[in-house]
């Protein structure tokens, strides 16, 4: 099912936060694509000070400005997507970076297959310094983490901050779960999706620079992404592909790895109801 280039029109939803000089970075990269996307929406979660040099910035490359709900980084990334008019919606992050050719690239895929969801994988660093690339965006697991996908043109893949939405999939009211600040929740919509007739499909051999700092890596062990993790494999083992032994299995893993957090233990309970009622 193909499209053709002048019914693509493909918007930029990206997403800041106290970072006006990575947004510079990004967005002068983006504008140096030789193929310009239809429309850039800034959605700004930034401190009251940081606020007024982050809309200057976004504004110098011709972005369009929203001030962001400050709810995390999943309810940013919905807001932001409902508040773009194209076709398709891309996700983007203010510490990324595009290779020439890039935008082009996606939108040929995107006219290839306008129904599904287009995912690219990343190079990464850490306070500047290599450290991997991902050929591909990573899928969910039954152990709520992602892992590689087994058919680059029929997965439930999701790269957090570079997928390419029919913009559908929020029309039908399809969204991010916005109950945990960060974490593995971003690929349990990847399953949600595929489960209710979207897939993902990568695109190859096309790769954004994600330039994150050690903060980011530290926030690792928060007992949020615990949570978030949790969530995302219960998801999986309880409704996505049923598997009652693993859901309790890796439930056990979770719990342990919390050292027992009594927070996370009574939550539990919550977070199963809260999976039925989204799966269900």
């Amino acid at each position: 099912m193909g499209g053709k280039l002048g019914e693509i029109s493909l918007s930029i939803a990206l997403v800041t936060r106290n970072r006006p000089e990575s947004l510079e970075r990004c967005l002068k990269s983006l504008r140096s694509q030789t193929l310009q996307p239809f429309e850039v929406i800034v959605s700004d979660d930034s401190d009251p000070n940081m606020a007024t040099k982050t809309e200057a910035v976004a504004k110098y490359w011709n972005c369009r400005y929203i001030p962001g709900p400050r709810r995390g980084l999943y309810a940013n990334r919905n807001y932001t997507a409902l508040a773009c008019q194209g076709t398709h919606i891309r996700t983007m992050d203010d510490d990324h970076e595009f290779d020439e050719g890039h935008l082009e690239n996606c939108i040929e895929a995107v006219c290839s297959d306008p129904r599904s969801i287009w995912t690219s994988g990343e190079i990464g660093f850490i306070n500047g310094e290599y450290c991997g690339t991902s050929p591909t965006a990573n899928q969910l697991y039954p152990s709520g983490v992602g892992g590689e996908v087994t058919d680059v043109d029929d997965n439930w893949a999701i790269a957090d901050g570079a997928t390419i939405y029919p913009k559908e999939v929020f029309d039908r009211g399809y969204r991010m779960v916005e109950w945990f600040p960060f974490g593995s929740s971003y690929l349990e919509f990847g399953a949600y999706l595929y489960y209710h007739g979207f897939r993902s499909r990568c695109i190859l051999g096309e790769l954004v620079k994600h330039y994150a700092d050690e903060a980011t890596v530290k926030r690792q062990n928060n007992i949020s992404v615990i949570e978030s993790q949790l969530y995302a494999s219960l998801c999986f083992n309880l409704f996505f592909k049923p598997n009652p032994a693993l859901a309790a299995r890796y439930s056990f893993s979770c719990l342990r790895y919390s050292r027992y957090n009594q927070k996370l233990i009574w939550y539990l309970p919550k977070l199963i109801a809260k999976a039925k009622k989204r799966w269900q």
